[in-house]
């Protein structure tokens, strides 16, 4: 688990990140396998050379995302059994952001873990925070109940579930408001600012006005193809460190309702056409 959550750390827009997202978004769909050519294609369609997707594909492979395979002669690329699990986790995050109601419950991670054991105890803050987590207090963390089945992969990958036990909590009682609670919980500005920069980066997509460009029985283009990609790519880290709060939680000016309507519309309008044109280019 660990080197793949560490593609987590990936710059969105870098040649490793979009690689990674073409991957998720469209390699299983090819029957898990897809050419070293044809990878290349999709990389040279966002506007990126060969010898930098050669590169990423080269830093994937360190990861254990994809693994290098031979079909019928021609070189590839499988995605491993690991990241396959990864991925299809990923899906469900992705395309179905979190929102929590105000009666959802919640789950409370308490841990203590001896300084022989200071590297996992790193980890694991790590790895709390990449799925949402806040953090109440050094040895306690909170995340909606949603999550807690991905906390105990976490702690069990770990070897770190005899040093922590899990809680499920109806609503906190804080002794302020749960709106400066939560604030100290997560950093909602820096999740906040997320939001911001994906609108910022594409909301154009959504007002351009008229038919997407293979929405209409046309040829898909690769420029549809590259909005889009780019698009997941910048948006996927989101819904991970967005722990999709109740509204009595978030700021009055939260601007995560107005980017999740974004990425949907944007979804909605170019998934096909970019399958399309992949679909294409495997063919072609």
């Amino acid at each position: 688990m660990s080197a793949v959550l560490d593609d987590m750390d990936s710059r969105p827009g870098s040649t490793t990140s979009l690689l990674r997202t073409v991957i998720g978004l469209y390699l299983r769909d090819a029957g898990g396998w897809m050419s070293t050519r044809h990878i290349i294609a999709l990389m040279e369609a966002l506007g990126l050379t060969a010898a930098a997707s050669r590169t990423a594909l080269s830093r994937l492979k360190k990861k254990d995302i994809v693994l290098p395979q031979l079909r019928h002669g021609v070189p590839g690329f499988a995605v491993t059994e690991g990241a396959a699990a990864m991925l299809a986790r990923g899906d469900r995050r992705i395309f179905t952001p979190r929102l929590m109601s105000s009666e959802d419950r919640w789950c409370l991670v308490s841990f203590s873990i001896p300084e022989t054991e200071r590297e996992k105890r790193h980890q694991l803050r790590r790895r709390l925070h990449w799925i949402g987590c806040g953090t109440v207090a050094a040895g306690l963390w909170i995340c909606p109940d949603s999550l807690r089945e991905e906390v105990e992969e976490i702690l069990e990958d770990l070897g770190l579930r005899a040093m922590a036990t899990v809680f499920v909590a109806d609503t906190p009682l804080v002794g302020g408001n749960l709106r400066d609670a939560a604030s100290g919980w997560w950093d909602l500005e820096a999740v906040a600012e997320l939001h911001r920069d994906f609108i910022r980066h594409h909301g154009s997509a959504a007002d351009d006005g008229g038919p997407v460009e293979g929405s209409d029985g046309g040829p898909p283009t690769a420029g549809t193809f590259a909005r889009y990609v780019r698009c997941i790519d910048r948006w996927r880290i989101i819904p991970y460190l967005d722990p999709g709060l109740p509204a009595g939680f978030l700021p009055e000016d939260w601007p995560g309702t107005a980017g999740i309507a974004l990425f949907e519309r944007i979804r909605s309008e170019y998934a096909s056409p970019s399958a399309e044109f992949v679909r294409r280019t495997l063919e072609g």
